[in-house]
């Protein structure tokens, strides 16, 4: 018989008692902070119809990144590797039942296909957040401000992340109106613009200019591509942009976002011509958030607006803003950082049967839990020391021994194994002393 395998599918992970505990706090802090903003959580199916990211996806995602089969239907379904086709199939569905703007958010698990390394594997959970039928800037200022109370409630501070922002607008005004491309030329700029921070400068410029090659002002649209992606990086502020795009009205919304940000007290957010966002159904402003730590100076996260994909499924468009962050790159921030905190077990007690008293035993735990006291109940007999030994493995600081002798003086004996100290007290001071 062939020897099986104890690793996980490759790219995906086990979640073991002490990974489930760090899981459990990381999502608790985003229960609350989506919670204290208004959001509701939703959740759906893992499979999609593969119709579904066909439409409006990242072509590359599509043909090489997604887990896709076909059912014993004869239907193509593909494992969901992002949430924001799902939610808008699922607004589209019930579009006039709603009551906007809708304040929405899930943690699913997500798959895709590809290349693993640091902070991404092949199965991640991610954080979603979106707005729904909110057409003013108000609702990107929204986001951030819940983006930035979510690090800073994981312990961070505005010098340790950077939110940087641009506007599909102004890069479609830039391509079609300034330099006059080609229609359907800036899909594939975005698609460039966006691979730019993972590529060797010379490889981004010349791959720019054979993209541009076959347009009549090649020359003078590398040109001003070149000076627009080296732009001056300044908070709350547009930088150094060339004079003749400076007052394109699609920037307006892009001004006030900044003074929505500075009157909030946020002061790490800064104008990146360089963010497009890979996938095609953006229409706006889009974002990225940065680790600024010198490890992993990256981007972590990011979103924006997306008005046109509900309307994808025959029904009136709803104007959306939304974003998606991974565990892994939150986890590797933290880690980084020096954020995570020290996690302990969640139970209280580990209460050992002494001999032949279970049932008596039982009702000492039974009261306690009904204490709202977590107790694991060890029943084995082992020896004293190996169910200490245990205790110590789980991380449980105390042990409470229930014998004969315990029994029949009503004197219960706890010690706390991280300090060595022992208690001889009847049942209501041992609740006392655990719930202190």
């Amino acid at each position: 018989m062939t020897k099986l395998p104890t690793q996980p599918y490759k790219g995906a992970r086990d979640f073991y008692p002490e990974d489930k505990q760090l899981q459990n706090y990381l999502f608790g802090v985003m229960h609350s902070v989506c919670s204290r903003y208004g959001y509701e959580e939703y959740d759906a199916p893992i499979l999609e119809p593969t119709d579904l990211y066909l439409q409006k996806g990242n072509e590359e995602i599509i043909k090489e990144q997604t887990y896709t089969f076909e059912d014993r239907g004869g239907r193509s379904v593909t494992m969901r590797t992002e949430m924001t086709p799902t939610v808008s199939r699922m607004v589209a569905g019930k579009r006039q039942e709603l009551g906007y703007p809708l304040r929405w958010y899930s943690i699913p698990q997500c798959w895709r296909y590809e290349r693993m390394q640091r902070g991404r594997g092949r199965e991640f959970y991610q954080l979603n957040v979106d707005i729904f039928g909110e057409l003013f800037v108000s609702a990107e200022h929204e986001l951030i401000m819940l983006i930035s109370d979510l690090l800073k409630s994981y312990g961070a501070d505005e010098s340790m992340y950077e939110i940087h922002i641009n506007s599909r607008s102004f890069m479609k005004e830039v391509f079609f109106n300034r330099l006059a491309l080609s229609e359907g030329k800036d899909a594939d700029l975005n698609r460039l613009i966006d691979k730019k921070a993972k590529m060797p400068e010379e490889k981004f410029y010349a791959e720019l200019e054979e993209l541009l090659s076959d347009e009549d002002n090649s020359h003078e649209a590398v040109l001003l591509l070149k000076s627009l992606l080296s732009n001056r990086k300044t908070p709350n502020s547009l930088g150094d942009l060339p004079n003749e795009v400076l007052e394109h009205e699609s920037l307006g919304d892009v001004k006030q976002l900044f003074d929505l940000c500075k009157a909030s007290g946020i002061n790490n957010v800064f104008f990146n011509p360089a963010i497009t966002r890979g996938f095609d159904y953006y229409t706006d402003i889009v974002f990225e958030v940065f680790d600024t730590h010198p490890d992993n100076n990256r981007s972590m996260f990011g979103g924006g607006r997306y008005d046109s994909l509900i309307a994808d499924f025959g029904v009136e468009s709803v104007p959306t803003v939304g974003f998606g962050m991974g565990d892994h790159t939150l986890q590797n921030f933290l880690e980084l950082h020096n954020l995570l905190p020290e996690l302990t077990t969640q139970t209280d007690v580990y209460a050992v049967c002494v001999g032949d008293t279970y049932q008596a035993a039982l009702d000492i735990v039974t009261t306690l839990r009904e204490q709202n006291i977590n107790v694991a109940f060890d029943v084995s007999n082992r020896k004293i020391e190996k169910t200490i030994k245990t205790a110590e493995k789980k991380g449980i600081t105390y042990v409470l021994f229930v014998g004969q002798a315990e029994l029949d003086s009503g004197q219960l004996s706890l010690r706390n194994i991280k300090t060595g100290e022992e208690t001889e007290a009847g049942i209501d001071e041992i609740i006392q002393k655990l719930l202190s």
